[in-house]
């Protein structure tokens, strides 16, 4: 049975369901932690794939975000003691009154109420993370938010990780995971993952990795769709192949399973890092060109080489240049660089932990 407190999570999906990734993550942590929880979200069609029984987990309801925005819905519902504002969004105004109604009627404290925010490494996040805000209207108006920022050091909101993680991968079978996805890899080729965005350098990296026994796993949507447009018109094309829609764990497993892995967004880069094996992170491009600053903070923290830092740049569109040789030398000196950055998370307190100690 699990006794914890109830907690609201809001979640709206704005592209790609990323932010649907990390609400369910943090869904199913909560749950794992004894808590119960409500996950409200605007579009759940992705959890068809991403977590096929999201509609069947115990203590955990997944409700459409229109029922919170009818108070007729909302009779009979238990309040809940926490609410999560996810990456910005904006709770229902009629949830809001709705439940603030209740707690001056009961004459009860309000809920915890906290604004998670997106991830970076910037030398920001630490001086507002778990700031107070107060709600300056509305039918909250006198209530106060608090900020949670997760990030990447000890005076941040760390970051998702499940509890069975490393036992997950000490029992990951690789050589079985990677004959089932490339049984036919040449010796020495390496096995490569991509997701991403539609990057410019994704042809000149297309042709590079036609000249290599290398093989590259494209992952459905966006990806593929960029990979079968750079490749027209290529008079050569490296080896590839597409990979079905998967859910987490198995996307996971992909990570695992590769030499390096392309990955794009907040939560990929988060699973990236757990995997410990060399990757290239597509950040959320913003027209305000601020996510450069947040690239390169990130790629500070983790204390990258020269050869990885330039990777990263030309991939995002900040350097021009030619893409390195993905020989042996190259990336066991990203794959050391990531695992150490790997361990200094390791030895931090996880998202859902500091989450939980807040209340």
């Amino acid at each position: 049975m699990l006794s914890g407190p109830l907690w609201d999570i809001f979640c709206t999906v704005i592209d790609n369901h990323g932010d649907l990734g990390v609400c369910w993550r943090l869904t199913r942590q909560l749950r794992d932690a004894g808590q119960r929880v409500r996950l409200w979200v605007d579009d759940g069609s992705a959890l068809a794939w991403m977590a096929p029984a999201a509609h069947q987990e115990p203590g955990i309801e997944v409700r459409p975000w229109e029922e919170a925005s009818q108070a007729l819905n909302l009779h009979g519902l238990p309040p809940a003691e926490v609410w999560i504002e996810a990456f910005g969004c904006t709770l229902p105004e009629t949830f809001v009154g709705h439940f603030v109604a209740r707690a001056v009627a009961a004459r009860v404290q309000q809920p915890a109420w906290i604004n998670l925010e997106y991830l970076s490494a910037e030398d920001w996040v630490p001086r507002l993370h778990g700031l107070p805000s107060p709600v300056m209207s509305g039918p909250a108006k006198g209530w106060t938010k608090r900020f949670f920022y997760p990030g990447f050091t000890q005076d941040t909101g760390g970051l998702l990780r499940e509890t069975n993680l490393l036992t997950r991968q000490q029992s990951f079978d690789r050589s079985a995971w990677r004959q089932q996805h490339a049984p036919s890899l040449p010796p020495g080729g390496r096995l490569i993952s991509l997701f991403c965005y539609e990057p410019a350098a994704l042809r000149p990296l297309l042709t590079k990795l036609a000249d290599t026994p290398h093989q590259l796993l494209v992952t459905p949507g966006r990806p593929l769709t960029a990979v079968q447009q750079a490749l027209t018109g290529l008079s050569v094309s490296p080896s590839w192949s597409a990979l079905p829609y998967t859910d987490q764990n198995g996307f996971d497993e992909m990570l695992w399973g590769c030499d390096l892995n392309f990955v794009r967004g907040e939560d990929s880069l988060i699973r990236a890092l757990w995997a410990g094996q060399p990757f290239i992170w597509h950040i959320y491009p913003q027209d305000d060109h601020a996510h450069h600053a947040k690239l390169e903070a990130f790629l500070d923290w983790m204390q990258a080489p020269q050869s990885l830092r330039h990777a990263h740049r030309v991939w995002n569109g900040l350097e021009q240049g030619a893409w390195p040789e993905f020989e042996t030398a190259t990336l066991l000196s990203w794959t050391q660089v990531v695992q150490a950055a790997r361990q200094r998370l390791l030895e931090q307190r996880p998202l859902v932990r500091q989450l939980i100690d807040m209340l």
